[in-house]
């Protein structure tokens, strides 16, 4: 989920130092209402942009986030810990009590995916127009989306006996990335979170067709909260659909931190930011009592809280040195090893379950979905990502053109 793991956060400018406390914002229409006393010069021009590193550390938690992921679907769900259970055939927590524990908090890695789609998202659209946009979410998605997919597919053939494995229709649906929409089931489950991910690009893709400000994007979360607030009373399927109240803060969240990044704090995104995480725990704890049911409320809110942190010093410049190149490849890995790390994975243990030591197979299976998960990068995502960006370029030129 790029954002969804496999966003590439990439250079971009930020603020100057001004002299004044409250600065002038660089993106008009917003400004800096004053008032120059007679006898007094003019306040200074703002100073131009100063071009930031790349994010690294935004790659360095994207991976880590799909790590949590991983882990916890095998060696964490509360379907992983029934008795006889398809996966391990017994409770995972009696196999290995203390990666249980751990891996328990796993899930928490999808909202924290949301928060970086928020963030990335309206990084990397600033400045762009909604084709630029359109072109840059279809091949970043559905490159390993498709491989994703024609993988499990077969996975589950050859390794029957864990997962029910759907007609050849619906695998087919399943190619459009369009399947909850039509009531139809994912080939694997962790696609639920594309939805989500869909859903909000739709929404921000309105944003984008007017051009980004800072007030408009400010505007947008205040709205979209609004609406997330109101969809669960308002018993309108529309509005709900629309809204996306489970995962709406998270990306609001990822967007004020941006506008953080971008233009430097104020009391407004602050306060964004505080509405999210009040939010956010909630939606937290609705998930344990509803969906998880492993994990401990306190626990969740003390994860989230410190990412949420950490991802504010990102946003104002505490992580600029950390500069490692390795983490672009971990970055790299995020998608494709959330795309394809469960149903298979899960599959692929059951075969192995009696042949390692549980907490060694858990290592050896996500080592091996990393090092597929680079394949996949390198000679599937970049290759395919090039033609089609190239095919969409050629067809929307036409479309200027024709007529």
């Amino acid at each position: 989920m790029r954002g969804l793991p496999g966003e590439p956060p990439t250079s971009v400018p930020v603020q100057g130092r001004y002299r004044q406390p409250l600065p002038a914002l660089a993106d008009q229409p917003t400004r800096q209402l004053r008032t120059v006393r007679p006898g007094r010069p003019a306040p200074a021009a703002p100073t131009a942009r100063r071009r930031r590193p790349r994010l690294h550390a935004i790659d360095g938690i994207r991976l880590l986030a799909a790590l949590m992921v991983a882990l916890h679907h095998y060696a964490g769900t509360r379907r992983a810990d029934q008795p006889h259970n398809l996966i391990w055939d017994r409770p995972v927590s009696d196999i290995m009590p203390s990666v249980y524990r751990v891996a328990t908090y796993g899930w928490i890695g999808v909202e924290i995916f949301f928060v970086i789609s928020g963030f990335v998202i309206c990084m990397s659209c600033w400045g762009r127009g909604p084709r630029q946009f359109f072109v840059s979410r279809v091949i970043r998605l559905y490159p390993a989306y498709w491989f994703a997919i024609a993988f499990t597919t077969a996975v589950l053939v050859a390794l029957p006996g864990v997962w029910e494995r759907l007609r050849a229709r619906d695998v087919l649906l399943n190619l459009t990335m369009l399947q909850t929409g039509s009531g139809v089931p994912n080939v694997d489950g962790v696609y639920w979170t594309l939805w989500s991910e869909l859903r909000f690009y739709l929404l921000f893709l309105v944003v984008v067709a007017t051009g980004l400000t800072y007030r408009k994007v400010v505007v947008f979360c205040c709205v979209w909260g609004a609406a997330a607030m109101l969809a669960p009373v308002s018993r309108l399927p529309l509005l709900e659909l629309v809204a996306n109240p489970d995962g709406a803060w998270y990306f609001i969240a990822g967007l004020a931190l941006y506008l953080m990044h971008r233009f430097g704090q104020d009391l407004l995104l602050w306060g964004v930011l505080a509405m999210a995480w009040l939010m956010g725990q909630r939606e937290l704890g609705r998930r344990i009592d509803e969906v998880e049911h492993v994990s401990g409320w306190r626990g969740s809110v003390l994860i989230f809280t410190v990412f949420l942190l950490v991802m504010v010093a990102v946003a104002l410049g505490a992580t600029d040195r950390v500069r490692w190149r390795w983490l672009v490849t971990a970055g790299s890995l995020t998608y494709p090893l959330y795309l394809i790390h469960y149903a298979a994975g899960t599959a692929v243990i059951n075969r192995l379950r009696d042949t390692l030591d549980a907490r060694l197979l858990v290592a050896a299976v996500i080592a091996g979905f990393l090092v597929l998960s680079w394949l996949v990068h390198r000679f599937v995502e970049r290759p395919v990502a090039g033609l089609l960006k190239r095919g969409l370029d050629t067809s929307f030129a036409r479309l200027r053109t024709a007529g």
